[in-house]
């Protein structure tokens, strides 16, 4: 009796997509996606959310603990911290888009029951859920990108991107077939993490800066 191989195996989200449809239709289909197997530990799939027709798309890494639980993006202590930045930079968070390169919580427990502790995800990880970043910047079609964090530029730029290195700055990219504009920076979990987090977080409104001016 030959095998069956299971679908998360082979790393990639593209049988998932749906064959038409706006973010309704793909936010429907990646509930079900198993793409890699990631799935089966998370509490569920994590899409994009926001305005459709939003001028800029954030991208970060993953969900996290409250994210996975919630089953929206950006809901946790990062995302508000990023609100409070994108509005101090003169960026309307409701009328942005917001996403992951990555659509399922990655963790590590220490104990069982103890508290989930966030694991970056593999570039494979990343490779096999780029179809459903590739699908929601074809829908939205953003004239900005911003990239929160290394996690996020890999997954958009490549394995040699280093987030230190251009933080702050407009790139010009094709990106999944598109030619994009994108103003890197850290992501916001970083801030909360840095020794100095009033210095952290006036280099992440800099940056928010930069993408308001991109965006005049």
């Amino acid at each position: 009796m030959v095998a069956t191989r299971a679908p998360e195996d082979a790393y990639t989200a593209e049988p998932f997509l749906p064959g038409r449809g706006g973010l309704t239709a793909l936010r429907r289909a990646a509930v079900d996606c198993r793409g890699c197997p990631l799935h089966r530990d998370a509490t569920q799939t994590v899409f994009g959310a926001g305005n459709k027709d939003a001028r800029v798309m954030l991208v970060g890494e993953q969900p996290g603990d409250q994210e996975d639980r919630q089953g929206k993006p950006f809901v946790g202590p990062a995302g508000k911290l990023l609100d409070r930045a994108l509005t101090e930079a003169g960026i309307d968070p409701s009328e942005a888009y917001v996403t992951n390169a990555v659509k399922h919580f990655k963790f590590t427990r220490a104990e069982p029951r103890k508290r989930r502790i966030h694991k970056a995800p593999t570039l494979r990880e990343m490779t096999a859920c780029g179809p459903w970043l590739a699908a929601e910047l074809a829908v939205v079609e953003p004239e900005l990108i911003v990239v929160l964090g290394a996690t996020a530029g890999k997954a958009l730029l490549g394995s040699s991107f280093r987030v230190t290195r251009v933080r702050g700055t407009v790139l010009e990219e094709e990106i999944h077939g598109r030619a994009e504009r994108l103003v890197p920076t850290v992501h916001p979990s970083a801030v909360l993490r840095a020794d100095d987090r009033e210095a952290a977080y006036r280099g992440l409104v800099s940056d928010l800066d930069v993408a308001a001016r991109a965006l005049s």
